[in-house]
């Protein structure tokens, strides 16, 4: 039972039915975030034209499609029920099903094996940066060669038991206020989002029409943060020094211009320090002037990468605004973009993680030039 003044409220899929992209059948074999994941990834592989919703995947494998998934807390529900059985009836009780699962590479190595991807596959547990760490990582994987394609994500499930433990670390809010003077804590969610990563020559082969350029990105990590809270702010130049290096060996100045970026996509989700700590990052990266910022964390919650779909609404020129109520904290100094914003062009999108660990990723429009060139190719 909930304590007075918890948090009573998540961000969860309940009875869904995945029809075309996953069966029940194969479903139950799986705990929640793998099928998340595996329905996730088949629809970036069926939106980059390489799949199609009920129809099998092929039999033959890809030996150059690697992946990579960020998780926090893996399959929490399958490893309860675990732990229910050893407590209930003993070690010997354990079923391998719930084992197999329970594990946080279970996730990944699920869409490896429904999406036929037989290339790199790895799992990132780096908290709140994982989702955006992930698109950088396996950009980067793509980019040196080392893989043709990458299906990059995030997958989360929230169970009460989880919920009950955020909560009980007053890490939890009913109403999500980024950057808000009175933000108290975060809407936790669960679910997954899935992205294919590619050359644009392979894209323009197809005649698919990419939804964003990789232009950079990279990890961060703030030395003064506790194990699991973020600093205090005294390593925010360090952070922002980092960036802005990844961003110059790439061609971009944020001191100049604003490197050209048009909008910050930021990862502020409610949580007191962890804000305080994001805007401090973002004040020194772009000398006090930051481009329009925006704050997805407070509609579509922490966790399972919905923050990265929002950054691809924000590119297109659908990016939302600030609650009506909002009210600025002067230890932030950072308001989040209120009204409409047009396409920016090119967009930041950050999270800087409880613990220390952070990443960003820039996205860039891809040019009318470049579309109309792939869509007078034939299409095979």
């Amino acid at each position: 039972p909930a304590e007075e003044g918890s948090a009573r409220t998540a961000g969860r899929i309940l009875d869904a039915d995945f029809g075309d992209w996953l069966s029940r059948r194969a479903a139950r074999r799986m705990s929640p975030p793998s099928v998340f994941a595996v329905v996730a990834a088949r629809m970036a592989l069926a939106d980059a034209g390489l799949a199609a919703p009920g129809e099998p995947m092929p039999e033959e494998v890809d030996p150059d499609c690697a992946v990579l998934l960020s998780t926090s807390f893996g399959a929490t529900s399958f490893t309860q029920r675990m732990l229910d059985q050893i407590l209930g009836e003993g070690p010997e009780s354990i079923s391998p099903f719930l084992f197999m699962e329970s594990v946080a590479n279970a996730p990944a190595g699920q869409v490896a094996i429904h999406c036929r991807a037989g290339g790199a596959n790895h799992t990132l547990c780096q908290r709140e940066a994982g989702a955006v760490s992930a698109v950088a990582r396996g950009a980067a994987e793509v980019a040196a060669g080392r893989a043709a394609r990458a299906l990059l994500g995030a997958s989360e499930e929230m169970t009460p038991l989880l919920h009950t433990a955020l909560d009980r670390f007053g890490a939890l809010s009913d109403t999500p206020r980024p950057l808000d003077r009175r933000r108290d804590g975060f809407l936790p969610a669960e679910g997954s989002a899935v992205w294919l990563a590619e050359s644009a020559e392979a894209a323009r082969e197809r005649g698919v029409r990419p939804r964003a350029e990789v232009r950079a990105g990279g990890g961060t990590f703030d030395p003064t943060a506790p194990v699991s809270d973020w600093g205090a702010g005294e390593g925010a130049p360090l952070v922002a020094a980092r960036m802005r290096a990844g961003m110059e060996r790439a061609g971009l100045d944020p001191a100049r211009q604003r490197g050209g970026i048009g909008a910050v996509v930021s990862g502020a989700s409610g949580a007191r320090r962890g804000d305080r700590f994001e805007a401090a990052v973002l004040d020194h990266l772009f000398d006090g002037s930051p481009p329009p910022v925006l704050v997805p964390k407070g509609v579509v919650g922490e966790y399972g990468g919905g923050h990265r779909v929002a950054a691809l609404l924000a590119l297109e020129g659908r990016g939302g605004g600030a609650p009506e109520d909002f009210e600025a904290d002067p230890e932030v100094g950072l308001s989040p973009h209120a009204g409409p914003l047009p396409a920016p062009g090119r967009v930041l999108v950050t999270s800087q993680a409880a613990g220390g660990s952070g990443a960003w990723v820039i996205l860039d429009e891809i040019v009318d030039e470049i579309v109309d060139e792939m869509q007078d190719q034939p299409n095979d």
